[in-house]
């Protein structure tokens, strides 16, 4: 089970005029339950001042993950913010959190990741999606010497772009197996490619000029929804098949919203909950989804996001039906094995049982 505890700030550094990098210190009784996969990331929440209210934010793991050096865990925790205009934990993060403070955040979760291995991998990103490939492509690099990475990003200005240090660090320590190209979408650059958005028609062209697309064993998707749409879209066109391609969506305020079912919704219906080996049954209120029926009742239910987007509240369905507004998070075959979104999902039927601990 996914939870949270205090870790200290270590330090907090500008990457640029909008963005920087929280570092936690991980106490050595807590580092086994730190330990990551390359790209998951961490929930962190804080409580409101004035009413106290619960706010829980998600950001991606940046640092590349802990090797056998260390067995035990990392030590540090490392995690990129963008600031969101009104962001009630992103202004927090990026005006008021200073060394020493301590935050609550919770243990690493999220599917948007590569074990090390052998072959050929690449990434579209745009804007902060560079943050979880940055872990993911750092990794591989590090451990596995028979892997190359081809990094396509796209940003607005160079002076907006996250980590342009480390990303250039990772072409200098691997110059033939690590291949960047960097789109600009608001400022020319003196060579490259042009300025102008990253859009399907302008990936269809440059995906197989720069890598042989059928070879790549894995292909990272990360960023606005537009983007990675239309980058996933492009790449079905070019006859990848889905299995090789992970996706992960910072920003879906201009996403549809489509339930997975056209199920009628039942006049009175329930939800049984297992959750950290315990079960309970309770009735769902008018518009609530299930994961807000089961924190009345349970306050320890895992959730980040609420918007479809981190996977957190992933929840297998044991029995009955429910409709998924959203799904940002689950690939496929996730869903057709039973898993849904709890923060996503209302009732379809009667009754319905979910598992949060398979």
């Amino acid at each position: 089970m996914a939870r949270f505890h205090p870790l200290r700030v270590a330090a907090v550094d500008r990457l640029t005029d909008d963005s920087v990098t929280l570092t936690f210190d991980v106490p050595p009784a807590l580092r086994a339950d730190y330990r990551y996969t390359p790209g998951q990331h961490l929930a962190v929440r804080r409580f409101a001042d004035g009413d106290g209210a619960e706010i829980r934010r998600t950001y991606s793991i940046c640092s590349p993950a802990p090797g056998p050096e260390q067995p035990g865990g990392p030590e540090q925790l490392r995690v990129g913010v963008r600031l969101v205009e009104g962001g009630a934990f992103s202004t927090y993060a990026f005006k008021e959190v200073a060394v020493g403070d301590e935050l609550e955040v919770m243990t690493p979760a999220g599917r948007f990741t590569l074990e090390p291995a052998p072959g050929r991998y690449a990434a579209v990103v745009g804007g902060s999606g560079i943050t979880p490939v940055l872990s993911i492509v750092t990794t591989l690099l590090e451990r596995e010497p028979e892997a190359t990475f081809c990094l396509i990003r796209s940003d607005r200005t160079a002076a907006s772009t996250m980590f342009l240090e480390e990303v250039a660090d990772l072409k200098d320590r691997w110059p033939d197996r690590f291949q960047l190209v960097t789109v600009l979408s608001r400022e020319e650059q003196q060579a490259g490619l042009g300025s102008g958005r990253l859009d399907a028609e302008r990936l269809a062209a440059l995906l197989p000029a720069l890598v042989p697309v059928p070879e790549i064993s894995g292909w990272f998707l990360c960023g606005p929804y537009g983007l990675v749409q239309g980058a996933e879209g492009t790449l079905r066109d070019l006859g990848v098949d889905r299995h090789r391609i992970h996706q992960e969506i910072f920003h879906v305020d201009d996403a549809p919203s489509v339930s997975v079912s056209t199920a009628p919704a039942p006049e009175h219906s329930t939800v049984t909950a297992t959750l950290d080996g315990r079960s309970g049954t309770w009735p769902v209120q008018d518009g609530e989804s299930l994961l807000e029926t089961v924190l009345r009742n349970r306050a320890d239910a895992p959730y980040a996001c609420k918007g479809g987007v981190c996977g957190t509240c992933r929840a297998f369905k044991v029995s009955g039906e429910v409709r998924m507004d959203r799904n940002f998070a689950l690939e496929p075959e996730e869903t057709e094995a039973g898993y849904v979104l709890a923060c996503q999902s209302r009732p379809a039927t009667a009754t319905v049982e979910l598992d949060f601990d398979r």
